[in-house]
């Protein structure tokens, strides 16, 4: 029996890690999987709300890393990992995304001489301000082997040097989790609790330094959110960081626009595939909504998955006024991508990972 280890850090790893936990515990004659939660971003009613819709069983460790600057952060999730490491005798480590839990656990790992794989490698927005940016680069260079979700992280790996026979187009396991929760968000009554339509209302996120951390540019994006409010009901789960600047800055927040609290998986997704339209700054909405056929609007300068926009049903527009604002008027008169859904995501990506991890460390 092989044991792995797969870490979570915050949101979105949650996502990527549950149909990996699933695909492992389908063959409980080889292997041993076990999950970390570094606490990078921790929330106990939400966690148990992931923990309960994706099925996922509650982490066999937990790091309490918390907040912190990067530094501090980084340093307590890598002190923590290492005897988590010591303790489960790993054959394998698992790392997702792109937080800075990703780059940490990946080098403690590494440097105990562990095979270590990065589940969604290669994606790229050669954007160095972003530190998610940083984690990538750093994770793709030092970790063993390479899953990649769409073509464009193929070519940036092999570009980059490196060996092919390390980098392994998968499809998304993010997209695997959306398959798995669609039966559950049908039946999800987050619409009547919010006492709104389906496919009338514009979803709303916005979480990204660059977005919320400057007056100015929060300001704006709260006026855009008004002008849309004249038009639809616009529904805004609220990221913590979000809401403590809206509230230190002294925003006013339109009557029209729906601010709640983050909402589980299962009813996020609900929200998100009956929008007319979605409006965010999220890696993983842009491939959520793609999947899901949902018109998508991105406020960013890049995005690391340009699938989403040549295949997909995305948009990037500049974080202006005018760039959402003339985007969402297109939309809305229908002017928007209909897209398809890219190849290998099929709900079945987390299969041909372990399939792959099976062959690699001779499991069968």
């Amino acid at each position: 029996m092989k044991r792995v280890i797969s870490v979570v850090g915050a949101r979105p790893n949650f996502m990527k890690v549950a149909p990996i936990h699933r695909a492992f515990a389908a063959d409980p004659e080889h292997w041993d999987h076990r999950i970390v939660h570094t606490g990078q971003h921790y929330d106990a009613a939400m966690s148990d709300a992931f923990f309960r819709d994706l099925d996922m069983p509650h982490p066999a460790w937990f790091l309490g890393a918390g907040g912190g600057s990067h530094a501090e952060q980084s340093a307590k999730v890598m002190v923590g990992f290492e005897k988590v490491c010591l303790e489960a005798n790993a054959d394998y480590v698992i790392v997702v995304g792109d937080v800075n839990s990703t780059i940490a656990c990946a080098l403690v790992s590494v440097k105990m001489g562990i095979r270590t794989a990065h589940v969604e490698a290669g994606l790229r927005s050669f954007d160095r301000s972003m530190p998610e940016e940083i984690n990538r680069l750093a994770t793709d260079a030092i970790v063993d082997d390479l899953f990649v979700t769409e073509q464009s992280g193929l070519d940036h790996l092999l570009q980059e040097g490196v060996d092919a026979s390390r980098v392994h187009f998968v499809g998304n396991t993010m997209i695997d989790s959306l398959h798995y929760a669609r039966p559950g968000a049908l039946q999800s009554p987050i619409h009547d609790r919010l006492g709104l339509e389906r496919g009338t209302y514009c979803l709303v996120t916005m979480h990204r330094p660059s977005n919320v951390d400057d007056p100015e540019q929060l300001g704006m994006l709260i006026g855009v959110l008004e002008q849309v409010a004249s038009t639809m009901p616009v529904v805004f789960p609220v990221h913590p960081r979000t809401r403590k600047n809206i509230e230190v800055m002294g925003l006013a927040v339109p009557a029209g626009v729906h601010m709640i609290d983050p909402a589980g998986y299962v009813d996020f997704l609900a929200l998100m595939m009956h929008a007319r339209v979605v409006l965010t700054d999220s890696g993983g909405i842009q491939e959520e909504t793609t999947a899901l056929g949902v018109p998508c609007i991105t406020a960013r300068t890049t995005t690391e998955r340009p699938i989403t926009v040549t295949m997909g049903t995305n948009v990037l527009v500049h974080p202006s006024r005018s760039g959402i604002l003339d985007a969402m008027g297109r939309f809305l008169a229908g002017e928007h991508p209909q897209g398809s859904v890219p190849p290998l995501w099929d709900g079945h990506a987390a299969e041909r990972i372990v399939a792959k991890i099976g062959s690699i460390l001779g499991a069968f």
